[in-house]
């Protein structure tokens, strides 16, 4: 599957969820509709359902609940899914608590920050947010492999990152976010994605010369 398409799905999916079905008492929504949401065009919302089955009902439009509940269950979001960061500094802090505050708040969010590990002794040992135990960098596999952990993210300096990056593969986590400035090679079978703020901050300086 197109990894775009993945990614426009799960505007999707924030754009039906910031709609507060229950409280609306929407049943339906047409492509258009999700369209503006989305940012998307009809025809593209039309196609990329299409790849996943028949939804809609021409001249009726989408089942909004069950739309919803498709689109959690094709993006794998309609479960509990561990989380597991690397790098407790001021990134990896405000990541853990963003998370853990979406996890209280929100009935739906699935994403549990059930772990984060740094190499700092003063940091061991300690909790962040009231909820995520900080272990020992170098417990890594071995934490991920008994608490369940399906995603990391990377937080830590680009000369880490890299290691980081081998001892989650080693614990059996597929997928990974990466915030470090740095380039990762990872094994088949694990998925990476790179957050890089400070490249992006570089690529938006371009356009203020108009």
């Amino acid at each position: 599957m197109p990894d775009v398409a993945i990614g426009r799905l799960a505007i999707y999916l924030r754009a039906m969820e910031a709609l507060d079905l229950g409280a609306a008492g929407r049943k339906y929504i047409s492509s258009k509709e999700l369209g503006e949401l989305a940012a998307v065009p009809p025809a593209q919302v039309r196609k990329d359902l299409a790849l996943f089955g028949e939804f809609g009902k021409q001249g009726v439009g989408y089942d909004a609940v069950n739309l919803l509940r498709e689109l959690r269950q094709i993006l794998n979001c309609d479960r509990p899914i561990k989380v597991g960061l690397a790098g407790a500094g001021e990134l990896g802090t405000a990541l853990v608590r963003h998370n853990v505050n979406r996890w209280r708040q929100t009935k739906s969010y699935p994403f549990l920050m059930a772990a984060a590990f740094d190499v700092d002794p003063a940091k061991v040992g300690t909790t962040l947010a009231d909820v995520t135990p900080v272990y020992h960098a170098q417990d890594i596999p071995d934490r991920a492999r008994s608490l369940g952990l399906e995603i990391g993210i990377i937080a830590v300096p680009p000369n880490a990152a890299q290691r980081v990056a081998d001892l989650m593969a080693e614990g059996g986590i597929r997928s990974i976010l990466n915030f470090a400035p740095a380039r990762i090679a990872v094994p088949s079978g694990v998925r990476i994605v790179h957050a890089d703020v400070s490249l992006e901050l570089v690529r938006l300086a371009y356009y203020l010369r108009e």
